[in-house]
């Protein structure tokens, strides 16, 4: 597999290959952080897509909807797909079961512990779930919009980010640079690389 990988990789035309995606760090995360007001709506729930997102090295588009009308409770993640578990340690883990994934259609397990500081993913997501309160059979980001709640797109999701990061002074960055970040992060902290390929 490893011999295909590079064979592949050394013939594959420039024109094939995209551009290098930069990473979502903690301190931009932390920055961003600080030009979202929680109490609204659509930026709590944003910043607990973000946390969720990173701290799960999850796909922006399997925690996010393509479209507004986009919501199948059978594909796509709510409240009720969340749960907890512990660690060896005794750690309080944060599990949530993504029905359909793009290479597990019979869905997987994501998980993160809690974090210290501003960007602790399971108070981003205790926050959402306050102020939004989404239905169970809802999407799990939906946030109030008027009268109902509204899922969270995609591309709410990264101009909501963009926004955020410009207000920052702030290059904007790509969606994939969470993911990208959140291997990162975790190769920093220690966590070996096949253990990471699992958890990604």
């Amino acid at each position: 597999m490893d011999a295909i990988l590079k064979a592949a990789e050394k013939v594959t035309p420039a024109s094939s290959r995209r551009k290098k995606r930069r990473p979502y760090t903690l301190d931009f995360m932390l920055a961003i952080h600080r030009h979202l007001d929680l109490q609204k709506p659509l930026d709590s729930a944003v910043f607990a897509c973000l946390t969720t997102c990173f701290f799960a090295t999850g796909r922006v588009g399997e925690f996010t909807l393509p479209k507004l009308n986009g919501f199948s409770p059978e594909a796509h993640i709510s409240k009720t797909r969340l749960s907890y578990d512990q660690s060896r340690e005794g750690l309080r883990v944060t599990v949530l079961h993504i029905p359909c994934t793009k290479v597990a259609h019979r869905g997987e397990d994501v998980c993160w512990a809690k974090q210290d500081g501003l960007i602790d993913p399971d108070t981003a997501l205790a926050n959402h779930l306050k102020v939004n309160n989404p239905p169970d059979n809802a999407h799990l980001f939906a946030y109030h919009h008027k009268t109902t709640h509204r899922p969270l797109t995609k591309s709410k999701f990264i101009s909501e980010l963009a926004k955020a990061a410009r207000v920052a002074g702030l290059e904007p960055l790509q969606g994939h640079g969470i993911r990208i970040g959140s291997t990162l992060e975790y190769l920093l902290c220690g966590m070996p690389f096949d253990v990471m390929k699992v958890k990604g």
